[in-house]
């Protein structure tokens, strides 16, 4: 069995009721970046684009933007 690591972009915007351009302008990070995460599309986590999601959006917890899946 092979997990995989993903962040739940389109999960968090569903729940903060806001658009993949909305997260972008509120991070700083680029708009095909996110796109690429949302869409499972790239091979590593820049850890500094997670804290920017945390803070943006007032994200406590890590497991509300990463997981794994089987």
């Amino acid at each position: 069995m092979h997990k995989k690591v993903i962040v739940k972009i389109n999960s968090i915007l569903n729940k903060h009721d806001i658009s993949l351009r909305e997260l972008t302008r509120r991070t700083d990070i680029r708009h095909a970046t996110l796109s690429e995460l949302s869409n499972q599309k790239r091979q590593n986590i820049n850890f500094q684009h997670i804290e920017k999601i945390a803070e943006a959006l007032d994200i406590q917890d890590i497991r509300e933007i990463i997981d794994f899946t089987v």
